[in-house]
């Protein structure tokens, strides 16, 4: 089982940080290789590519681990939160540790990462986009008046920790407890329940959706079958396929988090994609 401090991120790995306007951005990155950079989702922790990370450095790849600002090892200082501020993060990211690189986003951080690659083509070789939201889902009124009130910042933290199990629908990673319990303490530190909330708040996929046509870059869709963020996960998978021209991979027994679910299943997929992309005659 993998152990971790305070902040969701494994004791193994070195923090280091991005400077941005408002704050720094958390990071790690080990390895020798072409330069691959891991996106978490909203709510989530860099950590949460525990299992997908080491494999990718063993199989010759430079693996950057980012935090989201307000997550994690990132800040908790930004006013503004969501898929333009992530891609704006990520695109600095990737420009200071030099050259292009392939991005695997989960939710959120997938709209960003397409973000990316449509405003800076130069900086993007591929596009590895897990459980991804590029655009706004359907949701009633009441609905979203639920998700809010459970998001404000007084309770977030045990909102979310309890909210968490049902995002892992199917097969959970066997140090499920001990990575829920990491988030939730994460969440609990002065500022870091309010940074949460706004990016509950403040998250727009539109401007993803929009600049879908410009992306150019080889994609891979990676969609949990169980995934509960979407009322037809293989649907919404098939849609992201047909507008990107992407191959899409459904994992079965997984929800929103299949490369730590099923990381047996989604990390040979990943490695292929990367073969393909990186390492073309």
């Amino acid at each position: 089982m993998n152990s971790y401090d305070a902040s969701g991120a494994a004791e193994a790995t070195h923090t280091e940080y991005l400077q941005r306007p408002e704050g720094k951005i958390g990071y790690d990155v080990a390895g020798e290789g072409p330069l691959v950079v891991l996106v978490p989702g909203m709510g989530d922790l860099r950590s949460g590519y525990r299992f997908l990370a080491p494999a990718l450095r063993a199989a010759g790849y430079r693996v950057a681990c980012t935090d989201l600002r307000g997550h994690g090892d990132s800040d908790a200082t930004f006013g503004r939160y969501g898929d333009v501020e992530t891609a704006g993060d990520v695109s600095a990211l990737i420009e200071k540790l030099g050259g292009s690189a392939v991005i695997v986003g989960n939710s959120l951080a997938a709209g960003a990462a397409a973000l990316v690659a449509a405003e800076h083509p130069d900086r993007v070789t591929g596009l590895v986009l897990v459980g991804p939201f590029v655009r706004n889902p359907k949701v009633n009124a009441l609905m979203m008046g639920v998700f809010r009130a459970m998001m404000a910042p007084l309770w977030v933290a045990a909102s979310w920790k309890a909210y968490m199990p049902t995002l892992y629908a199917g097969q959970k990673p066997a140090d499920f407890d001990a990575y829920r319990a990491s988030v939730s303490a994460s969440l609990r530190r002065p500022g870091y329940a309010k940074a949460f909330s706004l990016t509950t708040r403040q998250t727009d996929h539109a401007p993803v959706e929009a600049r879908l046509p410009d992306v150019a870059a080889p994609v891979l869709v990676i969609m949990g079958e169980r995934d509960p963020d979407f009322t037809d996960p293989a649907a919404e998978a098939r849609w992201i396929g047909e507008t990107l021209h992407a191959e899409v991979v459904m994992v079965a027994e997984a929800g929103h988090y299949p490369q730590s679910q099923q990381p047996e299943v989604v990390t040979p997929v990943v490695l292929a994609f990367l073969q393909s992309v990186l390492h073309r005659a």
